[in-house]
């Protein structure tokens, strides 16, 4: 990842209800995260007010982009 993008992941939501920002859920990634759970379990996304309508599928896009070669 870039230092551009990079920064952007910083200041791009992950996860709206909770607040956390998007370079948490990549990190978790990063770590090994090989699902939405796994992620969840990582940065604490999913359990809030929308029960990860929203983050459940960026995640996925995420965790999809990781495997193409």
């Amino acid at each position: 990842m870039s230092t551009e993008e990079e920064i952007l992941a910083r200041m791009k939501p992950g996860c709206i209800c909770k607040g956390i920002k998007l370079h948490r859920i990549l990190q978790a990634i990063k770590d090994g995260a090989e699902s939405f759970e796994e992620v969840a379990e990582m940065t604490g996304i999913g359990d809030g007010s929308c029960n990860s309508k929203r983050c459940r599928q960026k995640v996925a896009q995420l965790l999809q982009k990781k495997e193409e070669p």
